[in-house]
């Protein structure tokens, strides 16, 4: 399970990365010289923004399971140390919560 889980993880990482990059460019366009068209550039920046920072989030919580698997913590739930479920995992290689703890989290 660990080795298709590391190239899942490793697949991710690639497109999450290749996400990250078009989004830079994307924001790194110049606004409009039209001050109308540029007032909706800067509110389609905040969204590339905001879906910059959660690409971020998720490329954290990918380099995070990687780093996990290195040490043999991977697929143990980092809240209660219960095993993760493979269907969770091969669902969301990147989880670091078991589905109870992940249903707690969610409800707060």
């Amino acid at each position: 399970m660990k080795p298709d889980a590391m190239s899942q993880l490793e697949s991710l990482l690639v497109e999450l990365n290749s996400r990250r990059a078009r989004l830079a460019a994307d924001l790194a366009e110049p606004l409009s010289r039209d001050s109308d068209e540029a007032a909706i550039e800067v509110e389609d920046d905040d969204a590339l923004d905001a879906e910059r920072r959660l690409v971020d989030q998720e490329i954290a919580a990918v380099k995070q399971a990687l780093q996990r698997m290195a040490d043999g913590s991977y697929g143990t739930c980092i809240r209660c140390r219960s095993p993760i479920s493979a269907a969770r995992l091969a669902a969301k290689p990147e989880t670091s919560l078991c589905i109870e703890c992940a249903n707690q989290e969610s409800r707060r």
